[in-house]
């Protein structure tokens, strides 16, 4: 499943981009990078760079989370979404691509000008989606799906929690966190995971079971996502390397009850001649798994692991 932005929301940012027309954007990158690394709020960020610098990693990064809930909630189907914070509408675009059956998106954008952009981009591509412009505290609904990209980042650890829990209460299937993959980020996301499990949520993931975190202080559990960057992206960050990393951490639960993976690899994969070596995350806790070379076929598809993947209770892993 893709993560790269689909090619009608692709005309659409560039239709509006053409429409309008900014200064150069590398100033604009620089601050943006910088609020963005103190966990500040973009709200205020010029939106023309925030379409070119900053929409495609987020778009990475929710459509990976929406694709392995996706995997592994395989019945569910949702008919309606809620996109809480939508910013420029960047979960629903990708809700839109990974279940084709959605036919009601809500997106509530309390920041006047990300609503209209986010009203502008939906014209010819979600031209059913309903824009508010809302707090999403202050909004009373329920969807199948609610997703939360991006949006407690000048939250405390109380205030996520209870935030949580309120749109746990909107969403009549599914609800997906997914905050930056940073320390602090993760603190939001593991804050967010024991208020909703204490709420009765099932897991859906990264988490592979509704045990206490494991992760102990200096670690967070984050993951990423690879894209390509565009000319106009390379231009604004004053960049030559054609790639960046999104990292991002998350949580989805269910009011329904799933098949879990086994454990889930938490760290970059090793490979060496000696074997594949994975750190997983699973009931048992965190683990080293090494899975020897002299195993040849369960060697072969474990070179194919990456940081992220799932693995089901058939592994041929061998924990050390």
């Amino acid at each position: 499943m893709s993560s790269e932005i689909p090619q009608a929301l692709k005309a659409a940012v560039s239709q509006w981009l053409a429409r309008n027309p900014s200064p150069d954007r590398r100033e604009a990158s620089a601050k943006l990078s910088k609020a963005y690394a103190a966990g500040q709020s973009s709200g205020a960020v010029d939106l023309g760079t925030y379409l070119t610098v900053r929409m495609p990693a987020t778009y990475a990064a929710i459509s990976k989370v929406l694709g392995e809930v996706a995997n592994v909630a395989e019945g569910f189907n949702p008919s309606s979404m809620l996109d809480m914070g939508a910013g420029p509408g960047t979960a629903s675009f990708a809700s839109a691509e990974i279940w084709t059956g959605l036919a009601r998106f809500d997106l509530i954008e309390e920041n006047h000008r990300f609503a209209t952009l986010a009203q502008d981009l939906c014209a010819d591509i979600l031209p059913f989606a309903k824009i508010s412009k809302a707090r999403m505290q202050n909004v009373n609904g329920s969807a199948d799906l609610v997703v939360a990209g991006y949006v407690f980042a000048e939250m405390g650890l109380p205030e996520v929690r209870q935030a949580a829990l309120w749109l746990w209460q909107n969403a009549a299937q599914v609800l997906v966190i997914i905050e930056p993959g940073t320390p602090q980020g993760f603190a939001r996301v593991k804050a967010a995971r024991e208020a909703l499990l204490k709420a009765g949520g099932n897991v859906l993931g990264p988490c592979t079971h509704a045990n206490a975190c494991p992760m102990v202080k200096g670690n967070w559990c984050h993951f990423k996502t690879r894209l390509a960057r565009t000319r106009e992206h390379l231009h604004s960050k004053g960049a030559s390397v054609p790639f960046e990393d999104e990292a991002f951490s998350w949580i989805a639960v269910s009011r329904e009850k799933s098949i879990l993976p086994q454990a889930r690899i938490i760290a970059p994969v090793q490979v060496s001649k000696i074997g594949v070596a994975c750190k997983t995350c699973s009931a048992a806790g965190i683990t080293q798994t090494m899975i020897a070379s002299r195993d040849r076929p369960a060697y072969k598809k474990a070179k194919k692991l990456m940081w992220g993947d799932a693995m089901m209770e058939n592994t041929d892993a061998k924990p050390r």
